[in-house]
C-alpha cells in the first residue's frame, strides 16, 4: 500500500484524458461538433483536468461552483477549491448553443482539438466580483486581472472528455509528467514524505537551500516547473529547465530530487494561487509545498507572507498537503554563507538580495553575477540564453536599417 498522500476529493486519480484508441474515435466525430477555440490559460486547466492534476474535477465549473469558490474556497459539492476553474465564450458564439449539446474545444495554436465538452450550463459572472475574490485587486495593470477582464462574456460548464495533452509531452519530453507517473516514481524511489519546490524561474543559491532544507524533514523534493504561459521578461521553460537540472546534477546528492513540469499559466493570484498549488501537488504525491516569500505573486499586490498566512485561514482537513512556510533566503556575508530572515540577527548591509530586475540586466549587459548568489554552472545556461536574445535583436536591427 502506497505511503503517499491521498489525491484530492478522498478517491483515487481521475484523469480526463481518454486512451489513444477511443480518443481517436472521439477526434474523429468531433470535427462534426461546433468548435470553440479555448484561450492558452483555458488549454493548461484543460490538460490538468486530462492528465488527473485537477483531481477530482469532471470540467469546467457551472455558476453555483464559481460562486462558491469565489465565496467560500469550495465547490458547490464542497469540494476544497481555491480557483475558480472556467470557460468562456463570447456571447453570439454561446447564443448558438444549445443546452445538453457537444461542443469541440480547440488549441489556441494550432487549431486541434484538445477535448470534446457537454456544455449543461450557460452563465455570465461578474469579473469585478472574481478579481476581487481571487486577486484582492481590480487593477488592470496586474496580470491576472487582465486574463479575466479579457475572457468572453460567458462561462459554459460541463464535463469534458480530453483527447491531447496539448502537445506537452512532444515539446518537454521526459520533463513533462502526469500525477501518476510522478506518483511511480516516487514510490521507486521508496519516498513517502515529499516537497514540492514550485518554480516559474532558473533556481539560484536561495532556492537551492530552500530545497536542501526540505531534504532534511523530507524523503526528497520534486522541483516542479510551469511550464505554460509566464509574464513577459520571465525565463522561457526550455531555458529554466536546462539551468535547473545542471544544479541538481552538481549540487545535490543522488536520489533526492525528481524534476518535472506542469502544464499550467500563471495565475499570479497569490495566496489563493498557493493554496492550488498545494492542491494539485496533493495529486501529484506531494506531502508539503515549500512556500516562501510572496510565493505565486506579482509587484507589490500581496504581503511577503500573505501564502503564509492561509494555509492557517483554511480547515484543517481541506488539504492532505501541507505548507513548509520558509523566510525569505540570501547569502549574509558575516554569517559566512546561506541564511534565512529566521536564522540570521544582521542588517541588510550584510545580506546578498538581488533582484530578478538586477539579475537580468547583469545577464543581459555580461556583467558579473556574485558566485553567492547563483552557482556558475546555472550562470553559464542563463548567459547562453541572453547573448542568443541579444544576437537576435542586433541581426533584427541590422535587417530594418538594410531596409
Amino acid at each position: 500500500m502506497s505511503g503517499l498522500v491521498s489525491p484530492h476529493g478522498g478517491g483515487g486519480l481521475r484523469p480526463l484524458q481518454l486512451e489513444l484508441g477511443r480518443a481517436a474515435e472521439e477526434r474523429k466525430r468531433a470535427q462534426t461538433l461546433t468548435r470553440l477555440r479555448v484561450t492558452s490559460r483555458e488549454k493548461g486547466d484543460l490538460i490538468m483536468l486530462g492528465i488527473g492534476g485537477f483531481t477530482p474535477l469532471d470540467g469546467f465549473m457551472k455558476h453555483a461552483d464559481w460562486r462558491s469558490v469565489c465565496d467560500d474556497y469550495r465547490t458547490a459539492a464542497g469540494v476544497f477549491w481555491p480557483i475558480p476553474i472556467t470557460l468562456s465564450t463570447e456571447r453570439n458564439i454561446a447564443d448558438s448553443i444549445a443546452i445538453g449539446t457537444e461542443v469541440a474545444l480547440a488549441d489556441p495554436d494550432d487549431d486541434s482539438i484538445l477535448a470534446v465538452m457537454t456544455v449543461i450550463e450557460k452563465y455570465r459572472v461578474d469579473k469585478t466580483y472574481e478579481c476581487t475574490s481571487v486577486f484582492r485587486t481590480t487593477d488592470l495593470d496586474h496580470p491576472g486581472v487582465k486574463m479575466v477582464m479579457q475572457q468572453g462574456e460567458v462561462s459554459l460548464a460541463g464535463p469534458v472528455k480530453v483527447l491531447s495533452d496539448g502537445g506537452f509531452a512532444a515539446r518537454h519530453g521526459a520533463l513533462f509528467m502526469t500525477p501518476a507517473q510522478t506518483r511511480a516514481e516516487f514510490e521507486r524511489l521508496g519516498w513517502s514524505r515529499v516537497a514540492a519546490f514550485q518554480t516559474r524561474n532558473p533556481m539560484h543559491r536561495s532556492h537551492e537551500y530552500l530545497a536542501k532544507t526540505a531534504i532534511e524533514v523530507c524523503d526528497g523534493v520534486l522541483v516542479h516547473s510551469l511550464l505554460g504561459n509566464l509574464k513577459a521578461g520571465d525565463i522561457p521553460a526550455d531555458v529554466r529547465t536546462r539551468a535547473i537540472a545542471v544544479l541538481i546534477e552538481e549540487y545535490f546528492r543522488a536520489g533526492t530530487v525528481v524534476q518535472a513540469g506542469y502544464p499550467l499559466d500563471m495565475r499570479y493570484a497569490g495566496p489563493r494561487e498557493a493554496l492550488l498549488h498545494a492542491l494539485f501537488r496533493q495529486n501529484y504525491g506531494c506531502s508539503h509545498l515549500i512556500v516562501g516569500r510572496d510565493h505565486a505573486g506579482v509587484g507589490s499586490y500581496y504581503g511577503p507572507f500573505d501564502a503564509h498566512r492561509i494555509f492557517d485561514e483554511i480547515p484543517a482537513d481541506a488539504l492532505e498537503t501541507k505548507p513548509l512556510k520558509m523566510d525569505v533566503t540570501f547569502w549574509c556575508y558575516r554569517c559566512g554563507g546561506m541564511a534565512s530572515g529566521r536564522t540570521c540577527p544582521h542588517p541588510d548591509a550584510d545580506r546578498l538580495q538581488v533582484s530578478g530586475t538586477q539579475l537580468r540586466k547583469w545577464l543581459s549587459e555580461g556583467s558579473d553575477v556574485p558566485p553567492e548568489f547563483s552557482r556558475p554552472e546555472v550562470l553559464e545556461v542563463l548567459r547562453g540564453y541572453y547573448a542568443a536574445l541579444e544576437e537576435k535583436v542586433e541581426v533584427k536591427l541590422a535587417g530594418s536599417r538594410l531596409g
